[in-house]
């Protein structure tokens, strides 16, 4: 294959994938959020749903109603992002909303040509934002692999339990093989500790356990668990906007800082080099 066709042009954003092929680890919650804490400081944000469940989009009150092309569109039909967009009620964020017709798409996948790299080559020319995030469904199939593939990192929240360091090894390795075989330049942007209740000593051990595996690569930021991270989506509001006093809210701007300072690093290392 001639990957010289999926180049991105020189203002393309930084792709974030939001990973982890466990569910109820707080992944969509952190999409949402970390996508609105980095557009309150002023980035433009495109939050791709590649979730058929659509959960991201309900989140940021887009209704079924309102979808006229989605995430799918972009796969098989090879829309440019910005054309099917919707525009969020938070300035400088947009969204590409998850439809019904991405539940079908793992089979369509299955015989389509260059399968893994569909979502790469319309994300890479993608312009006019800082920043895209995939939210990806919860699961390791070729939906997540497409947003693995066009991905320049991946974010992984981890919800701190019982079996948390499994399933993140798992991922771990599932994102080497993706980087040898289809996309060398993919990193683990960051591990962020979700769900965390400072009660409970087991979260604290997981915590511990987790930064003993994976150092530097997990956040200082720890997202606490918080009733108004849960009642926000049922508004169609990030919990940021829901209500930008509550712990939860303060945790994901706090991230967002974190992202940002790690993104200076990483352009001050590919200057070096």
């Amino acid at each position: 294959m001639n990957q010289n066709r999926y180049l991105r042009p020189a203002q393309q954003p930084r792709i974030l994938a939001m990973a982890n092929q466990k569910g109820g680890v707080g992944k969509t919650t952190t999409a949402i959020n970390l996508a609105t804490a980095l557009a309150a400081v002023g980035k433009r944000v495109l939050l791709v749903d590649l979730d058929p469940q659509g959960n991201a989009s309900t989140g940021l009150g887009v209704r079924r109603s309102m979808i006229r092309k989605s995430s799918y569109d972009l796969i098989f039909d090879d829309y440019q992002p910005q054309e099917i967009a919707v525009r969020t009620r938070v300035p400088n964020l947009f969204v590409v909303p998850s439809s019904i017709h991405l539940s079908g798409a793992e089979i369509e996948l299955v015989n389509s040509e260059s399968r893994e790299y569909r979502l790469r080559r319309t994300l890479r020319q993608a312009s006019g934002y800082d920043y895209v995030i995939i939210d990806c469904a919860p699961s390791l199939g070729l939906l997540t692999l497409n947003a693995l593939v066009a991905s320049d990192a991946v974010v992984v929240p981890l919800q701190c339990e019982f079996y948390a360091l499994e399933g993140l090894s798992h991922l771990a390795k599932t994102i080497e093989r993706v980087k040898r075989s289809f996309n060398p330049d993919l990193e683990i942007h960051g591990v962020v500790l979700t769900m965390f209740d400072q009660r409970n000593n087991l979260s604290g051990m997981v915590a511990d356990d987790v930064r003993g595996h994976f150092g530097d690569k997990v956040y200082n930021t720890v997202i606490p668990r918080n009733v108004r991270l849960s009642e926000a989506p049922s508004y169609g509001l990030p919990a940021i906007v829901y209500d930008m006093k509550c712990p939860g809210a303060k945790a994901y701007l706090a991230l967002a800082k974190e992202v940002i300072k790690r993104e200076k690093q990483y352009l001050k290392a590919k200057e070096a080099a």
